[in-house]
C-alpha cells in the first residue's frame, strides 16, 4: 500500500501543483462591478479556477449576506428546487403529480415554536440566516426585475425562483438522513413472514443483541405501504419527460455514509495534524455540497456545505479542522394506534381516546385548481398511515420535531470555534443528522466526539414498531456526556466510517444508541493503513481516500480457496480471484467478477437456502456481514450438511456471476474488467424535460471508475446496469496549520448553472482520483483568482 501511495500521491500533488507554478505569468483577473440592494458596506468575491468562491466582507453580516448572494448566483436552480421540495411546493411548478409529495414534505416540517428553534442554535443563527436569505433574495430580485438573465434550467421548466423567508431553512427537515423506520417495518413484516429468527440475516445487530417484540405489537399488523409517506417526503426529485413526475431511484445498501480521519503530528511527515473527509451521498449535477471562503472580521473559514445553508459544516477555519461522517444512532419510532370505533380521528393513549390535532393546508397546482388537504398528528408525530377498516393507524416519532434539529444547520455553532472545548461545547446540542465529528487544530491536538440527539429508550430497543398507547415514550435524550468521544488517543489517530464504534465497556443495555451500523470494511481498511506504522503523509491521506481496496474479499477468497469446480469458465474464475489482491480497480478482471458475485449473486443464493421461505423476498439477498458470518460458521439453517452446503452455495452462486459477466463483456477473461462494468457520470434532472441545443451541458460521463461502496474509495452501484449512483463526490485533505497544502475535489464542478465554465470541469481530475489546491491565504487565494466580483451597496 505505501509504494503505491507514494507514486499515487507524487502524481495527485503535481497535478495540483501545476496551475500555480503558472500564476505568476497570468494576465491579471477581470473585474466587474455589482451593486447589491440590502449590502451594507462594499465586498468581494475572488472566484478562483477551481470554481471556489472566496468572500471577503467588513462584516460577519455582510460575509453571510454575500455568501446567499452568491449561493444564488452560482447553485440557484438548486436551491429553489431544495427549498420548493422541502416546503411541499412542487405542484404548483410541476403540476398535479407532485401534489401528493407536496403533503408528504409538509407533514415533516418543523411546527414547533420558533424562539425555541432560533435558541437552539445560538445567539446570532437567526440572523444570521436572515442576512444568508437576504442575499439569495437580492440575487433573485436582480432576476425577476430583468437585471439579469432567467437561468436556462428554470427556461427549461418553465418556472421562476421563489423568494425566501429565514425559517424556510430551519423548517425543513425531511433532507437529515435520521434512521431507522424502514428497517424496523421490514424487520416486522420478516418476522411475520418467518417467525423468530428470521430476520437473522436481514441485517447484522452490532453490538450483539438479541431483539424481542415489543409487548402489544403483532408484527402482522404492519402494512407493506405504511411508509409511502414518509418515502415521498424524504426522497428527491426526479422528473419524467412524459408527464413531468417523479420517478423514484432507490439507493444501494450502505450508499449513504462518508470516511473522515483525524492524525495526529507524531504520526505525519509533516509534523501537523492531517484531517481527511470524503462524504458519500447520491451523485448529481450540480453536487450536493459546494465549497465556500468567508472572510470578514472574527470569521475566517472555508469548506463544504449545503448551498442552501449558510456557514461551513466540513472544512477548517485557520485554527481549527473538522469533518464527519453518520453516526448510525437510531433517532426516529414508528408508532401504532387503536384508533375508535367510527371515528378514525381519535386514538387510544393509555386509558383514554384523544383527538388527532388536524391542520388544513392548500396545494397550489400548476395548470388545475387547488387541492385542500388535511395533515394529522398524535402527540409523537405525523401520522403517515390510516387503516380505518382495520382500526388503526400509524405516525413516525422523529427527532427533526425537536427545536434544533435542523439537519446540518448547527454547524453554525462550531466553525468559529477555536479548541477542542469550544468545539465539542458547540455540538452539545448538535441534532441532526446524527455525526461523527472529527477534529484537528494547530497546537497537535485531535479528538472525535459522537455528536446527535439520541432518544433515550428506557424499556425497548427501536428494532421494531411500538404500540402508541404510553407504554413506549422517549425518557428525553442521552446527554453529550453519554456518547462516546475521544481526544488525542495513544494510537495516535482517529478514524470513523459509519461502522459501529461504541467503546467496549459502552453499556448498550442501558443506553441503546442504535444497533444497525455500516459495513465494517472501509473502517477496518483505514484503520489498517493508518496503523500500519511509518509516518502519513497528505500523498498517502488522498491516496487512501481513493484506495479500491475491497478488504470483504480476504473472508470470501479464503473460502473459495480450497474449492474446485469442472466448469471451465468457474474453473478460471477461481485461479485469477486467487492472485487477486482485493482492490476493485476500472482494469481489475477479478474485480468485475468478485463484485458481481458479492454485489448480486451470493446473498441471495444463501438467503435462498437458509431463511423461511415467507421472507425471502422481504430479505432480498441480505446483509452481507450477516451472510459472511453465516458462511463463516456454517450452522444447521443450511442443512444437515452446513459445510458442504455453504461449499455448494460459493461455487453455484460464483458460476452464476460469471455467466453474468460472460454475457455482459464477452467470453474472453482476459478482456474483463471491472470499469468496462461499472460506469460513472453525472445527469441532471430537467434532462428529460431538455430538446436539442437546451440538453447541452446536462450530463458528464459516462467513464469507467474504480472501487465499490465497501472500500474507501466508495462507488455504490446500481445492480440493475452496474451504474454508479453515490459515493465521494466531494473530498478534502487538510494539512493543519500548513493550510494552502490542503486539498480537495469536488465533482461534477463547483457551479450549479450549467452554463458555467466551473459546472462541469472537475469531473475528469475526479474520476482518476485527482485532487486541486484548496488556497486559503490572501496571497495564495490572488495568485489563483479567475475572476473577481466587486459589491457595493445599491443607493
Amino acid at each position: 500500500m505505501m509504494g503505491r501511495t507514494a507514486a499515487l500521491g507524487t502524481m495527485i500533488l503535481l497535478m495540483a501543483l501545476a496551475p500555480l507554478r503558472t500564476a505568476a505569468a497570468a494576465p491579471p483577473p477581470p473585474v466587474e462591478a455589482r451593486k447589491v440592494a440590502g449590502l451594507a458596506a462594499p465586498a468581494e468575491i475572488r472566484i478562483d479556477r477551481w470554481g471556489v468562491p472566496h468572500i471577503y466582507a467588513r462584516s460577519a453580516r455582510d460575509a453571510f449576506f454575500v455568501q446567499g448572494y452568491n449561493a444564488a448566483r452560482d447553485r440557484l436552480w438548486q436551491i429553489d428546487l431544495w427549498r420548493k421540495r422541502g416546503l411541499g411546493l412542487l405542484a404548483r411548478d410541476f403540476g398535479p403529480d407532485f401534489a401528493e409529495q407536496d403533503r408528504a414534505a409538509r407533514l415533516f416540517l418543523y411546527r414547533g415554536d420558533m424562539a425555541a428553534e432560533w435558541a437552539a442554535y445560538g445567539a446570532s443563527a437567526r440572523s444570521d440566516t436572515e442576512a444568508f436569505v437576504a442575499g439569495i433574495n437580492a440575487y433573485v430580485g436582480e432576476i425577476l426585475d430583468g437585471r439579469r438573465p432567467l437561468p436556462r434550467e428554470f427556461r427549461i421548466a418553465g418556472t421562476r425562483p421563489d423568494r425566501w423567508a429565514a425559517e424556510d431553512v430551519v423548517r425543513i427537515r425531511s433532507h437529515g438522513l435520521t434512521r431507522n423506520a424502514g428497517m424496523e417495518v421490514t424487520r416486522a413484516r420478516i418476522l411475520c413472514a418467518g417467525g423468530p429468527g428470521a430476520d437473522r440475516l436481514f441485517k447484522k445487530l452490532e453490538p450483539e443483541w438479541t431483539s424481542k417484540v415489543p409487548e402489544g405489537l403483532d408484527p402482522c399488523a404492519i402494512p407493506a405501504d405504511v411508509l409511502k409517506d414518509y418515502n415521498l417526503a424524504t426522497r428527491g426529485v426526479r422528473l419524467d419527460a412524459a408527464r413531468r413526475r417523479l420517478a423514484s431511484e432507490a439507493s444501494p445498501p450502505d450508499s449513504q455514509g462518508s470516511n473522515n480521519w483525524t492524525i495526529a503530528p507524531s504520526k505525519t511527515t509533516t509534523g501537523r495534524p492531517i484531517l481527511a473527509n470524503d462524504p458519500h451521498r447520491d451523485h448529481g449535477l450540480p453536487s450536493l455540497r459546494y465549497v465556500t471562503h468567508l472572510e470578514a472580521p472574527g470569521m475566517s473559514v472555508i469548506g463544504a456545505g449545503e448551498p442552501a445553508l449558510p456557514g461551513v459544516s466540513i472544512g477548517h477555519n485557520g485554527t481549527i479542522a473538522f469533518g464527519l461522517t453518520i453516526f448510525y444512532a437510531d433517532q426516529e419510532d414508528l408508532y401504532v394506534y387503536e384508533t375508535a370505533p367510527g371515528d378514525p380521528g381519535l386514538y387510544r393513549y393509555q386509558d383514554k381516546w384523544v383527538r388527532m390535532e388536524t391542520i388544513r393546508e392548500r396545494i397550489e397546482v400548476r395548470g388545475e385548481t387547488p387541492q385542500d388537504v388535511e395533515l394529522r398528528f398524535t402527540r409523537h408525530g405525523p401520522v403517515i398511515f390510516a387503516d380505518p377498516a382495520g382500526r388503526r393507524a400509524f405516525a413516525l416519532r422523529s427527532v427533526w420535531a425537536e427545536p434544533g434539529a435542523s439537519a446540518y444547520f448547527g454547524s453554525l455553532g462550531y466553525m468559529n470555534a477555536r479548541s477542542w472545548p469550544e468545539f465539542k461545547a458547540a455540538l452539545a446540542n448538535w441534532g441532526t443528522p446524527s455525526e461523527n465529528q472529527v477534529y484537528a487544530d494547530v497546537s497537535g491536538r485531535i479528538g472525535w466526539v459522537a455528536a446527535g440527539r439520541t432518544p433515550a429508550r428506557p424499556n425497548w430497543d427501536g428494532l421494531l414498531p411500538v404500540p402508541g398507547d404510553g407504554r413506549y415514550e422517549w425518557r428525553g435524550f442521552l446527554s453529550q456526556d453519554q456518547l462516546p468521544s475521544r481526544v488525542d488517543p495513544a494510537e495516535g489517530f482517529i478514524a470513523t466510517a459509519n461502522a459501529m464504534n461504541l467503546p467496549a465497556d459502552y453499556p448498550v443495555a442501558e443506553r441503546k444508541v442504535g444497533f444497525e451500523w455500516a459495513n465494517p470494511s472501509r473502517q477496518q481498511r483505514i484503520d489498517e493503513v493508518l496503523g500500519a506504522g511509518g509516518r502519513i503523509s497528505l500523498e498517502a491521506a488522498m491516496a487512501l481516500q481513493t484506495d479500491p481496496t475491497d478488504i470483504t474479499s480476504r473472508r470470501l477468497l479464503k473460502l473459495l480457496a480450497p474449492l474446485r469446480s469442472a466448469d471451465p469458465q468457474t474453473a478460471r474464475a477461481l485461479d485469477l480471484l486467487r492472485g487477486w489482491d482485493g482492490a476493485a480497480r476500472a482494469d481489475s478482471a477479478p474485480a468485475s467478477i468478485y463484485l458481481t458475485w458479492t454485489g448480486k449473486h451470493l446473498g441471495p443464493a444463501v438467503v435462498a437456502k437458509a431463511a423461511p421461505e415467507a421472507a425471502r423476498a422481504l430479505i432480498g439477498g441480505g446483509d452481507l456481514a450477516a451472510v459472511m458470518d453465516l458462511l463463516d460458521a456454517p450452522d444447521q439453517t443450511l442443512g444437515p450438511t452446513p459445510a458442504a452446503t455453504r461449499d455448494a452455495l460459493l461455487l453455484e452462486s460464483l458460476a452464476a456471476a460469471v455467466a453474468e459477466v460472460e454475457a455482459r463483456l464477452g467470453p474472453d477473461p482476459s478482456t474483463w474488467a471491472w470499469g468496462r462494468l461499472h460506469q460513472t457520470g453525472f445527469t441532471h434532472i430537467l434532462a428529460p424535460l431538455a430538446d436539442g441545443a437546451d440538453r447541452a451541458g446536462l450530463s458528464v460521463g459516462p467513464a469507467p471508475m474504480a472501487g465499490t461502496s465497501l472500500s474507501p474509495l466508495a462507488a455504490s452501484w446500481r445492480p440493475a446496469d452496474f451504474q454508479v449512483t453515490s459515493g465521494a463526490s466531494f473530498r478534502m485533505v487538510l494539512d493543519v496549520g500548513d493550510w494552502d497544502s490542503s486539498r480537495f475535489i469536488n465533482t461534477p464542478g463547483q457551479s450549479g448553472d450549467v452554463d458555467s465554465p466551473h459546472a462541469r470541469d472537475l469531473f475528469e481530475t475526479w474520476v482518476k482520483g485527482g485532487y486541486l489546491p484548496l488556497v486559503f491565504s490572501r496571497k495564495a487565494v490572488e495568485a489563483a483568482t479567475e475572476r473577481i466580483l466587486r459589491l457595493t451597496p445599491a443607493p
